[in-house]
């Protein structure tokens, strides 16, 4: 069910240095239903490792993928207005730079429901997705977006290059960071994509997780945490090269990078690299103040809403993310200080919050129910909830931002 080899997912070094612990904790995205109230979560540790030789930061344990993304995954892309809208400009750009068109092909691993391959469809361009999630391949197929449900890696892309696939772009969105056989998967698209292809890959960047305490971005779906250094060497060990990289704000600070299978690295590859040389992103020290930065913020949100309840305030959470159960249990908030959680996420409605056991309702109970104080889980969201909620703060509700320091709004 689970593994733990002590060597590096992307260069196999067994010398790998401790950098956080978060204990035992539930699986983020198991958000069990009600009838399983009774029944034990499943638990494993989650400890954050750095490796000196390649400079990649990562989890130990592997949790069974097939566990992991089960037919019961709840988590819908659709349901994030600002991540649709940040998609399809990506998508927009991408027909014009690469002027593709009714003979191209564009694979998405990790297609989830469709929410990006879509604007391809609406555009004339064949597409291709690959998700393991058999729903989400069933919700995606509605929407016009030819999908299969498989793990993507080399055995898979040989196969479908067997079939007569060979694509134009692979998108890749935040799913590197997921993936147990780190170096399949870039193999696989490396067999996948043609000479002149680009793959164009996001993840959140590791930079910005340690400089903004993002801690509750690891979970046990995120298995790596990559830089712009770690990730170059592992691309290169396949035929694969970083030519541009651009840094963008989701997610709290993610990286977007295009691949190619010739070596022209252009400024921003350069700049980044040396940026991060020369601020020791590639050495363990950078590394080390993080778990004491990361036990000052736990210390200072249980303080801050220990004593909002002690004042008799009611106080809430809103979006059921899986950053949120990283937060909710590590920090140990429960049900004696939130009332519940609000999501759109009709597929989260009714279930409970992994460990603490809170209650998911629907996002309009936030107006319903009024609670004095929110605390807004996806905190990388900030801008479009707080949109969504302004009759609520108009009539003197506050939240409470918990990254990368408590504070209310």
């Amino acid at each position: 069910m689970t593994a733990n080899t002590h060597r590096c997912r992307s260069c196999g070094c067994d010398d790998l240095k401790s950098v956080l612990d978060l204990g035992t904790t539930p699986l983020a995205d198991r958000m069990p239903h009600p009838a399983q109230q009774d029944r034990p979560e499943p638990r494993f540790p989650l400890e954050v490792v750095f490796c000196p030789e390649c400079s990649l930061l990562q989890i130990l344990e592997t949790v069974d993928p097939a566990m992991l993304f089960d037919d019961d995954y709840p988590y819908f892309s659709s349901f994030s207005q600002y991540l649709l809208d940040h998609s399809r400009k990506n998508v927009l750009e991408l027909i014009e730079r690469r002027k593709l068109g009714p003979d191209s092909l564009v694979v998405e691993l990790a297609s989830n429901d469709g929410y990006l391959l879509k604007n391809y469809v609406d555009h004339g361009v064949p597409v291709l997705g690959i998700d393991p999630v058999k729903s989400l391949c069933v919700a995606a197929e509605k929407i016009g977006v030819r999908s299969r449900a498989e793990f993507f890696g080399l055995k898979v892309a040989q196969g479908l290059v067997a079939e007569g696939f060979k694509a134009d772009v692979i998108h890749g969105n935040n799913v590197l960071a997921h993936v147990a056989d780190t170096n399949g998967f870039v193999a696989g698209i490396a067999a996948l994509l043609k000479d002149d292809g680009m793959a164009v890959i996001e993840f959140p960047y590791v930079r910005d997780l340690i400089d903004h305490c993002e801690f509750d971005t690891i979970y046990h779906e995120h298995l790596c945490y990559f830089s712009v250094t770690a990730v170059d060497k592992l691309l290169r060990r396949h035929g694969l090269f970083l030519n541009d990289v651009r840094r963008l704000p989701i997610h709290g600070g993610s990286l977007r990078l295009f691949i190619e299978k010739f070596d022209a690295p252009n400024e921003a590859v350069r700049g980044l690299l040396a940026e991060e040389k020369a601020l020791g992103l590639d050495r363990l020290d950078y590394y080390r103040e993080f778990s004491a930065r990361v036990a000052d913020l736990k210390t200072k949100l249980l303080a801050l809403l220990g004593g909002l309840k002690a004042e008799g305030k009611t106080i809430a959470a809103y979006g059921a993310a899986a950053k949120g159960s990283t937060l909710i249990n590590f920090v140990g908030i429960g049900r004696d200080l939130l009332d519940f959680v609000a999501d759109k996420n009709v597929h989260k409605q009714g279930r409970n919050m992994p460990g603490q056991r809170i209650p998911i309702v629907a996002a309009e109970q936030i107006a319903a129910r009024r609670p004095d104080y929110v605390l807004l889980l996806p905190w990388n969201l900030e801008s479009e909830i707080l949109a969504q909620e302004a009759a609520y703060r108009e009539a003197g509700g506050k939240f409470i931002i918990p990254v990368p320091t408590p504070r209310v709004v």
